[in-house]
Formats: C-alpha cells, structure tokens, sequence
C-alpha cells in the first residue's frame, strides 16, 4: 500500500511537471508583434475563481498565439455594437475576440455602466481598455500572458487557457481615462461612483493604479481572471518584454462627446464642464477709518453726547435760564394749559383713588371675601390648564415659514424619523497595525478591535431585544413595533429596523466577523479576516460582495449600506480604521402626538434608556460612551424644572421674609410685635400669587396654553411690581401722622389718594406694555407678554382692593395694640403720633441725596452714564445671537456628554431635504432635464445647483449632494443598465422583467432612447419603486423615494456645532433654495406658485434667530411706547417727563443687552421674554422718581430731585432693589444652566442696572433738564394762602370789635381752663391754627 501510494505521487509530480514545462514552452513561442492574439475563444471557467462567489461567470480565453481575425457579418456588428472604438470599417476591422468572447465582454460591461453611463465618456473610457485587452488586433503587444492552465472546454476537451496576463498601458491614457471618471457620482448616495471601484482606497484615495489594480482582481467577483496592470510612463522602455508597445490611444475627456454621440459630462460629474461660478463675497465687517464701525460710530456719540452735555453746562452757567421758581408770587398768566392739566389730572385721580380707599378700608371683610371669590373664579379655570413642553410649540409660531414647511413635509412624507444613538469610546486602549495582503499595513485604533465590535453587536442585540408591556396596543411590545423600515414598512421584522452600525458590515453575525481564510495575492499566501473586510466596507459601503475570499457582503441585514460617518466617528482625512469612537443608531418611525405608537415609541426609548444606564454603571463594560433618546431633550428640560422648583420656591421665601421685615415698624422694642407687618407681608405675596393664578386660570379659560417659563418668569415679575406698590403703599402710611378729626378709613384713603396716581402709572404702563407684548410672532414671548399683562392688571386691581383692606385691618389691631401673631394679647405701650420715617429716608435725605447732587458729582454722574450707554451700544452689534441647545440642560445631565461626543466625533452634519411643492412635471424630457445631473441634464438643473454649493461648504454649509432618484430612474431605464427590461414570452409578455431573470432580453427603452417619453416615464415609474435593488442592478426603490406631486432630494450639511452655524445654514440652504425656484419655473409646463424649500429637522428651532432681531426690536418698542404715553397722560401731558422717563429706559435696556455682551449671555428668544421684563421692572425704578420729580414744589431742580430721591428712592430702593436682589441672588443655587444664566445673570444685570439708573442717573438728569416746577400748582397754594390771609384778617377785626364791646361776657364764656391761658395766646390762637392749615394743605401738595 505504501509502494502504491509513493508510486502515484510520483506520478502525480512527473504530470504537473510535464505540464509546467508544457505551459513555459507555449509562453516562451508567444511573440510581442503587431496582427497577431495572445489568446483567442472562451475556453471554460477560471478553476482558480469560486464558482459560488462570482458574480459573473468567470469565463477565460484559450491560449491561441494566431494573427487577429478580419470580422465580418454578426460578429462585425457585435463589436462595432460593443467596442466601436476598433471600428475601421467593414472590410478593414480585425479583432482577436470571438463573438461570444464578444457577448461575455458586454455582460461584464453592463454592471459597471449601471453606475458609469451617467457620464459617457467615463463609460467610453472604462469599455475602451478592456475592449483593447480583449478584442485588439494587436493584443500581443499590449499584452503578455503570465499564467495558463489545462481545462476542460465548453467541448469536454482539454485545452489551455489563459488565468492571468499583464496588460501595458501609457501613464498618459491611463491618467485620462482615470480623470474622465474620478467625479461621476452615485446619485442616491451622492457619492463617488469611483469609491465603489477603487476597492479600500475609496474615492479620496483612489489612483489610477488602484483603479486598474480593483478591476483586474478576480477576487472582486467581476474579473474572470488576474489581470496584472503595468502602467509605464510614455518613452520609458525599460524593463519591457521585447516588442510590448504600452497602448496609449486616446481616452476621452469627461467634457467631450462620444464617436456614439453620447452627450458631453455634466458638471455634477464633471468638473471640465462646469461654468466659472461667480461666488459672492460674505457680509464683511461694518468698518469705518480701517476700525470696527460700531466702536468708531460708539465714540464719535460719546464725544457728541458729552459736547453737548458739557456746552449745555457752559450756556446755562452765563444764561441762568432755568425753570426754577424764585419769585414770591405767580402770575396767573404764567401758567401754561400743561401745568393747569396737570393739577387737573392729578387732583382729580387723588379725589377718586382717596374715596376708594375709604370705601375700602371701611368694609374690609367684604371687600376681601369679593376678592377671594373673583380670584376663584377666574383660578377655576386652571383644571384645563395646558402646559406646553413640546419644543416646536414653544418656540415656533405655527404660521411660521418652517412651520408651515414642517407640517407640508411630515404631511406629504413620512416624518423624520426619531433617532436614539450611542457615540462609545474606549480612551487608553492601544491600536496596532494590521498588514493586510491586500490593502498593505493599516492603522487601527483602540476601538476597532474584535473584542469591542463583539461587545458593541451583543449590546447592540441587547437593545434591539427589548420588549416590555404596552397598555395602549394591549400587549407585548418591541423594536419592530415602532422602527422605522425603509425597505419593508409593512409587518417589519427586527431584521427590517434600520440600525446603524459597525457590526452591521458583518450583518450583525458573530460567525462573519470570526470568519477566517486564507487567500493567495500576487504569489503571496495569507490569512484575510474581519479586518480586511472591514478596510474594504468602509471605503465600499454600497458593495454586495468585498474583494476578498471571505466572499461577504458590505450591506445592512436591513437591505441598505451604512455609510461610514454613520458607523464611525473622529476620523481624519477618511481614514477610517483610525476612528476614535464607534456609532450606533436606532431609528423608529416620528408617529403624531395622537397617535397611539407615539406613546409605545416613547415607552420604547425609556426603555433604552433605562438599559443603557444600567449598562454604562456596569464596571465590567470596556466603553466609555454618551446617548440619547429623542425624547431626552424634552425630559431633560422637565426634569430640570422640577428639580428646580424648590429653588424658586426658596427665592420666594426669602423675598417674603424680607418684605415682612422690611415693613415693620422698629421705633419700640417692647411694641416690636404690633409694628410689625408680617401678615402684611404675607397679604402682598398672597395678592401677588392670586394676580398670577387669575390670570393662568383667565387664559386656561379660553384656551391658550402655559408654559413653564411663565410659572418661572410671571411670578417674579409680578412679585417685583406688587412689592413696589406695596412699600410705597405702607411707607408712605407709616410716615404719615392721622390728623385731627380724621378716621382711620379716612386716614388710609388720603395715604392712598397720594400713593394710588404713581403706582397706576406704572402698573398700567406695564400692563398695556405687556399686552402689546401679545402682538409677538413667538409662541413663547406672546404667551408671556399676555398672561404677564394680565397678572400685573390683576395685581393692581387686588392691590386696590384687597391689600387695602387688609391694612385696614393691620392698622385696626395696631390702633388696639394687639400682637400680630397672637391677637388676644395686647400690650401697654402706646403708639407715639408721629411719623415714623425708618431708617432709610433719614439716611438718604441727609448724606446720599447731598452727596449725589452736588455740583461735581452731577457731572461725573452723567459723563458716566453717558459712557455706560455707548459703550453698551457698541457691545449690543457684538451680543451673540442663538441658544445651544446644552444650555438648556441641567449640570450633570447625560446630553451634555452627548452634545461634546457630538460635536467632536461626527464627521457630518444633518440631512437636509430639498423639497418640491405641487406644480412642477417630472415626466416630461424638460422637466427630468431640470432636475437630473447627469449627461443631458440641464447645466443648472436642481441636483446641480446643489453640487455647486457643495464646492463651497464654508459658505453654503453643505458637504455633501443631494441624491437624485431622477438621475436613479433614468440610469435604470436605460438600456445599457440591463435593469428595465420586459418579458418577451410566456404569461407575463410585456410587462417589466427584473435583471435578476436571465430569460427577458427585450429593453424597457430602445438602443437610442436617453429619456423616456411621458406614457413611458409614468408606466414603468412604479416598477422602479418596486424593483429592490441587487447585484445586478444597483438602482431601484429609492430609499427617498417621490411621493407625487411633490418630491425630495436629500443632502447633508457640515458638522454644525452652534446656533449661529445652525441659523447660518438655514439661511443659505434658503438662499439656494429660492434660485432653485425661480430657475425651475421657467421650465415649460411648470405653476407659478411652484417652490422649492429646504427642510432639516432643526429649523422650526433655529428660524426664530433669522427675525429674533427685528422682532426684538419691534416687541421692545411696543412696551415702550405706552411708558411714554401713560407716563404723558398721568402727568397731565407732561412730554418732558416722560421723554425723560422714556430715556433712562431705554438706557437701562441697552446697557443690559451690552453687559449680556460681556457676561456672555446670548440673545434669544428667553432673553427677550426677559428683557421685556426688563422694560416692566424698568417702569417701576424710573416712572415713580419721575413723578414725584414732577409735582415737588421745592424752588430748584437740584431741591426737588433731593426730595423725591430721599423720598421716591428709598421706596423704590426697598421696594424693587431689595426686594428681587436677595431672590434673585439664591437662584444662583440652580442646577439648570438656562436658569442661572437667564434668570440669575440676567435678572442681577436687571435690577443692577435698573438701580442705578433709577437713583443715580435719574435724579442727576432730572436735576438738569427735567420740567420746571408746576406754577398751577403754587398759584393755587398761593390763592389759598391769600384766602387763608384775608379770613384771618377779617376774623382778627370782627374779633377785635367783639372783645372791645363786650370784653366781659366773652370772660364769662370761657372754658374753666381759659383764665390760665394768656391773652396774647387767645389773639393769636386762631392765627396759628390758621397757617397750621395751610401748612397742612402746603405739605399735601408737596407730597402729592
């Protein structure tokens, strides 16, 4: 047996030895001369090529060193049909291919002009090199066999065919050939056809010998054979088989004709047929004498500002014009119809507001069970009240441009789809350099290893298992309930959900990635693996075989590729193996709010969630990596606000306390508990809170919804106007002493009769602000504005009413010197009857005000302020615009670390879809022509114009083109794709074939057709739909596919990391979008009204900051104006005033848009709600200075601003100051950045600011230009002393008289006590009582 065994291997070696001789004797007879073949016929299937992998039969040539054939009847045509380029006529035409070897080379063809043809001289070129390698009369000297074999033939003989050449080509027609293709495009991926021939290079990295090198691979499943392709540069020589002449015909240029009439490239895939595009420059800085133009326009106010200020100083120092009243009395001429409606206005609300608080005060129990009653009324409401969370509602006006295109787009196709996505790392883990033996020595990083994509795929499955009870479809729920399926919606499986990911390369099988063979290269024999597979699936995602023995597919078990930005991330220049993080998307279908899988798709992504915490706290996980639901944002925002609940609600209690202190009276310790105003405190804060819920209860009412940036912004407002009020209120009734004769009703009528004037010009000046407020484009800011303007009116309506009554009923238990807290105990100490001013009012009227007011200091004041305003102005051109969505998450919040993986791993931006409304037609030549990119189209069709703005991504924030399921369609039904074809027998003749059926031979479209006419276009339209794509034919079923009449092409932006960039894009994909439309409708047969617009998921949120400006300006204007208008009427007309209390509001709101520069707070539509409160706020520390500027009768200016300073100010300054800074100050505490920034920041900069204009800037500016003293007023405080004169007069004669007649009955009439009394004291008693009163009368004016 053993004998036996050596003698047939012994035998066995002598054959392969007979046979390698055999083989080197044939090649070595081969001569390199023109006329004569290398090989000729097809021979049989290549044994070194797998049957099983191959994607066309790999036939080989026999070995047939023989002249070249003269080609006549069929075969001539047969060439001429498929390499017309060795067409010399039909009596001069040789070739050495067969027509079979003929019919086999058009086969092969075929598939790569599925994806060339776009661009026929490409698909010229392609066919030209191959046609010259097999059908070239003079194929022996551009080709030189390097390998044969004995096989059987086609005949069941044995004979030798030809495995392996080398073919020569010139660097000149190679480079050519190469450049005609390099940009033709794949219009469903808006990739680079090149990228899908280029093996692993891909096409950044592709060169013509990689190209060359992927097509003569036989592992690629295309080539029946190696083909070793020698590119020599032309005139070099050495190193060549004697008589090889490289070919070096002429390829043709992308922008050049066909000798078969194809059309020239267009630009889309040919860059030599582009037009020069004119680019127009960016907005270039605002410049003025080569500086920022606002800083230089800034300065050249500030010096005109304080010019003039200074020469203002300078005139009045010589002229002493001023309005100061000196003279001792008023002519009645003097005084103007300005200070005479005035007085009027002024008398004639004190008269009203004194006899409504009496009334009020007189009956306090009703008056306060009628208020409970109407706030109840108006707070039932609040059981339908609505709380708006969703985002889009919040933020974007439903009659919006994107709304409106959001609503046409999910209407018309499905919704974007919801994405829930890991982004994992795996810092510290070293990479190593895998040497493949086809793609040379690679990099890997850390995470791309074996180990981390196994634990990725079994994390993956883990998530894609997930199931879990589902009340509303009443059962067992999962994945395949709510993902989105793009090749099979209906009756999904889990395999049908789109899921991106690495693994999916392997087609989630752990058997594909553990899968090893060993491959043969170039004589080298190695082991391939996962890696080498990996290499090439990245750079040839769109791949149903890879070029190596493992013989895998690169596309998704969902049916679709998966782009490597989609799988990988932190990769440099497409070299994607060294990528720092992996990807992994889930994507489920968008249903409506009030669709029942809305909450199963909810349900779903807690779930996830929920798995993907456990998992990340599992110490025994190799990742580090962030996630996101796509509902986590909203989440997030809510949870933040419910966290933060308690820090408002201690803001709140704070402000109380204060105020219950603040209010007290602090003259006696022992009388410390009946002084103070705790339950008045309390009283002001429950009137706040009534206001508030009033008006939430009114608008739940009739329907419009809350949110909750009123519950966090409304009550602190209001809480801000009300304790003005409040301490203005009760101050001024503290520093009052009752008069004699008058009832406590009475007394707190006349303190309301003074008070009520000033605070009903500020609460209505911030209530009819507020309302106008409402005329907003914003959902969010009209809300406010309105549920604002309503709560301020109600606050001051209860404060009339209620408030009233509940001092009335303070001051009865003071009066009674009973205990607040405990009222059945009273104490001893009587209340002393006189004004108790505090500590405040002294302190401001005998250092502040001096200090403040002098003559020096009024300068420096305004110099200051005026510096303040300019600058400010200079810094709000600067003040950024926009609100990154981390903002509004909560320190610690998992979607910050989402945000940062975000931004700084993905290699893409956001899909952008160019839609199509009704009213353009697709299915005739001229409207393909518009839309299409490919050879024929038109030069600025749709596609095109999009590709031009991608050759410019800085400008036009788009990276990559926009598919084309036009271009798709055409390519699909041309003939020369194979993919349309019709059935030419049996039941089905005539109707559509797929390219996978070998018995249909007849074309959608004949030889010559390059568009389908209208019948056609529509009839086999559906066909396309339905035809899934394969290896075959690539095209078919669009994953974008057109839903009639309207359409969508899709594209991708860059990585955009900010709002500013994020607003930029919408901006320019609506610019193009716009020339878009307007070069479409001149297309023949297209509507009027038809328009193309851009639709990303993002722009309902980023349009805002496209108008935010204007809208701010004009919302900013609306609440200033009736400051300006109320302020005028109150005031009896009084423009200055309120010209000046128009100023300093402005300044206030200026100078805090220029600190939000500084502080780095950006403008939004948050900062807008809250700089409207800033205009309310700003009304309360400006309007009443003003006021009580205006009515003092002080002789000078500087006087009269002293006074309302010491007595306005200190009011103001405990009731708005020191009431919001210590509330304000604790929502520093938050957790949530949007809080801290937008409502700490910005609300300290508020009340700051409005401080410091409301008592510094003010008082200075009042002292210099504010009006003159009102001379109605002293000519009527003069016409009463005159009146008081006279009757004292009068009654000292008749008195006089009387005591000279009867001097002792008036003795007998006096009071027992008289006779201590001196008689001078009886002379002059009824003097003194007399000017007493008009003292009285004198101090009521000046207080009022």
């Amino acid at each position: 047996m053993r004998l036996s065994r050596n003698c047939f291997l012994l035998c066995s070696g002598c054959h392969k030895c007979a046979f390698f001789f055999t083989s080197m004797q044939v090649l070595s007879e081969a001569q390199h001369e023109p006329g004569f073949c290398a090989f000729y016929e097809e021979c049989g299937f290549n044994p070194l090529v797998d049957d099983s992998t191959a994607l066309i039969p790999p036939t080989v040539p026999c070995l047939n060193y023989s002249p070249a054939r003269h080609l006549t009847g069929a075969h001539y045509l047969k060439l001429k049909q498929v390499c017309p380029m060795l067409d010399n006529g039909k009596s001069n035409t040789y070739a050495c291919c067969s027509i079979k070897q003929l019919k086999s080379l058009e086969s092969s063809l075929r598939l790569s002009k599925v994806i060339l043809l776009r661009c026929p001289s490409c698909a010229d070129n392609f066919a030209h090199l191959h046609c010259i390698n097999t059908c070239s009369p003079n194929q022996t000297q551009t080709v030189e066999v390097t390998k044969v074999m004995n096989i059987t033939t086609f005949q069941n003989t044995t004979d030798t065919a030809v495995v392996a050449y080398k073919a020569f080509i010139s660097t000149t027609f190679a480079d050519s050939a190469f450049g005609s293709c390099k940009n033709v495009r794949i219009p469903a991926t808006g990739g680079f056809a090149i990228g899908t021939m280029c093996g692993p290079y891909g096409a950044t990295q592709c060169t013509p010998q990689y190209w060359y090198d992927f097509q003569g691979d036989s592992s690629n499943g295309l080539a029946p054979l190696d083909i070793d392709f020698k590119l020599i540069n032309e005139g070099n020589t050495t190193g060549l088989p004697a008589g090889v002449v490289p070919y070096n015909g002429r390829a043709l240029k992308c922008n050049e004709t066909t000798p078969t009439e194809g059309e020239a490239c267009s630009c889309q895939d040919c860059t030599e047929s582009c037009q020069m595009i004119q680019i127009s420059p960016t907005t270039s800085p605002f410049t003025l004498l080569g500086a920022d133009g606002y800083l230089v326009v800034s300065i050249i106010l500030f010096c005109l500002l304080t010019f003039a200020f200074l020469l203002y100083l300078f005139v009045a120092c010589f002229l002493r014009s001023r309005n100061d009243v000196n003279q001792p009395l008023i002519d009645p001429a003097e005084v103007t119809c300005t200070d005479r409606n005035s007085l009027v206005a002024q008398a004639f609300l004190s008269s009203k507001f004194q006899f409504w608080g009496t009334l009020m005060a007189t009956y306090p129990l009703t008056v306060l069970l009628l208020s409970a009653v109407v706030v109840a009324v108006f707070s039932a409401g609040l059981k339908s009240i609505e709380l708006t969370t969703d985002p889009v509602e919040l933020w974007s006006a439903t009659n919006s441009r994107a709304r409106m295109e959001k609503e046409f787009h999910d209407t018309t196709f499905d919704p974007f789809f919801r994405t829930n996505q890991l982004i994992l790392t795996a810092p510290g883990r070293k990479g190593h350099q895998y040497d493949s033996l086809l793609f040379g020595p690679t990099n890997f990083s850390g995470i791309i290893s074996k180990e981390l994509i196994m634990q990725l795929l079994e994390l993956q499955t883990r998530i894609q298992n997930i199931e879990f009870w589902s009340e509303d479809l009443n059962r067992i729920a999962s994945l395949k309930d709510v993902c989105f399926a793009p090749l099979n919606p209906v009756n999904s499986s889990l395999t049908d959900c789109a899921v991106n990911s690495l693994p999916q390369y392997f087609q989630n099988s752990v058997n594909n990635i553990n899968a090893k063979v060993n491959m043969t290269e170039n004589g080298v024999t190695a082991e391939v693996d996962w890696r080498d597979h990996l290499i090439y699936c990245l750079n040839s995602p769109l791949s149903f075989k890879d070029i190596t023995d493992l013989g895998l597919s690169c596309m998704a078990d969902y049916g679709a590729p998966v782009f490597p930005f989609l799988a990988v991330g932190g990769y440099k220049d497409e070299n994607f193996t060294d990528a720092e993080a992996l990807i992994l998307t889930f994507s489920l279908n968008n249903y409506a709010r009030d669709n029942v899988k809305f909450k199963v798709a909810m349900q779903w992504e807690q779930e996830f969630i929920n798995m993907v915490q456990e998992y990340r706290n599992n110490p025994n996980t190799n990742f580090t990596f962030a996630f996101m639901a796509e509902r986590s944002l909203e989440d997030e925002i809510n949870r933040t606000t419910a966290e933060d609940i308690p820090i408002f609600m201690i803001s709140y209690a704070v402000i109380f306390v204060y105020i219950a202190v603040a209010l007290g009276e602090y003259s006696s310790l022992k009388r410390i508990l009946v002084d103070s105003k705790f339950l008045v405190g309390l009283g002001g804060i429950l009137v706040v809170g009534c206001s508030v819920l009033a008006s939430m209860g009114f608008y739940s009412w009739i329907g419009i919804p809350s949110s909750l940036v009123i519950l966090q912004v409304v009550p602190f407002l209001v809480l801000a106007v009300g304790a003005d009020n409040i301490f203005i209120f009760v101050l001024e009734y503290q520093r009052d002493v009752r008069r004699a004769g008058e009832t406590r009703e009475e007394h707190i009528g006349r303190i309301l009769g003074n008070v009520a004037p000033s605070m009903l010009l500020c609460s209505l000046s911030e209530s009819v602000c507020f309302f106008l407020g409402g005329l907003s484009t914003m959902p969010a800011v009209k809300s406010f504005a309105l549920y604002a303007a309503l709560a301020v009116l109600m606050d001051f309506v209860l404060q009339m009413t209620a408030f009233v009554a509940l001092l009335s009923l303070d001051a009865r238990r003071q009066d009674n010197n009973r205990c607040e807290l405990v009222c059945c105990l009273t104490v001893k100490t009587q209340r002393a009857n006189k004004p108790n001013e505090g500590f405040l009012l002294p302190l401001m009227r005998k250092y502040y005000a001096p200090a403040l007011l002098n003559c020096y200091s009024r300068i420096i004041v305004m110099v200051v302020f005026i510096f303040m305003f300019c600058a400010s102005l200079f810094l709000m051109f600067h003040v950024t615009v926009g609100l990154d969505q981390e903002l509004a998450m909560p320190k610690g919040s998992y979607m910050l670390d989402y945000f940062q993986y975000l931004y700084k791993y993905f290699e893409v931006g956001v899909p952008v879809y160019f839609v199509t409304k009704k009213g353009y037609n697709f299915s005739t030549m001229a409207g393909m022509n518009g839309v299409c990119s490919s050879v024929g189209c038109d030069e600025y069709s749709l596609t095109q114009k999009i590709q031009y703005a991608t050759e410019f991504p800085d400008q036009s924030y788009l990276a990559i083109p926009a598919n084309s399921w036009v271009d798709d369609y055409i390519d699909w039904l041309n003939p020369g794709s194979g993919c349309c074809r019709l059935y030419t027998s049996g039941p089905n003749i005539g109707n559509f074939c797929s390219a996978s059926e070998d018995i249909c031979k007849s074309n959608c479209l004949g030889i010559l057709s390059s568009r389908p006419n209208v019948p056609k276009f529509n009839r086999f339209l559906p066909d396309f739909l339905g035809n899934r794509p394969d290896l075959q034919c690539p095209k078919g079923l669009n994953l974008f596919f057109p839903v009639f009449p309207a359409s969508r092409f899709m594209a991708y932006h860059t990585p955009l990391t900010n709002s500013q960039e994020f607003t930029a894009a919408l901006l320019r994909a609506r610019e193009l979008a716009h020339n878009i439309t307007m070069g479409m409708r001149q297309i023949p047969g297209t509507a009027p009204d038809f328009e193309v617009f851009p639709y990303t998921v993002t722009n309902v949120f980023y349009e805002q900051y496209l108008t935010i400006v204007s809208e701010g300006f004009f919302t900013i204007s609306q609440c200033l104006v009736p400051t300006f208008v109320v302020c005028c009427l109150l005031l009896g007309l009084d423009l200055r005033s309120g010209f000046l209390n128009l100023i300093t509001i402005i300044m206030i709101t200026v100078d805090t848009v220029g600190v939000m520069t500084l502080w780095g707070i950006d403008y939004n539509a948050v900062a807008l709600i809250n700089l409207v409160t800033a205009v309310g706020i700003s009304v309360e520390f400006v309007s009443h200075m003003t006021r009580s500027f205006a009515l003092s009768i002080k002789p000078t200016h500087v006087e009269r601003a002293k006074e309302a300073t010491a007595n306005m100010g200190s009011a103001v300054f405990a009731g708005v100051a020191m009431t919001n800074l210590p509330g304000i100050l604790v929502l520093a505490l938050a957790k949530a950045q949007l809080i801290q920034i937008f409502f700490f920041r910005l609300n300290l900069i508020i009340t700051l600011l409005g401080m410091a204009h409301g008592l510094v800037f003010l008082p200075v500016l009042l002292s210099y230009f504010g009006p003159g003293v009102n001379k109605a007023v002293l000519l009527q405080l003069q016409q009463e002393k005159e009146k008081a004169r006279r009757a004292l007069e009068m009654k000292n004669n008749l008195k006089q008289a009387y005591e000279n007649i009867s001097y002792e009955d008036t003795e007998t009439k006096q009071e027992p006590d008289s006779s201590c009394t001196e008689p001078s004291k009886h002379v002059d008693g009824p003097s003194k009582m007399k000017e007493s009163e008009v003292e009285v009368k004198e101090e009521r004016i000046d207080r009022f």
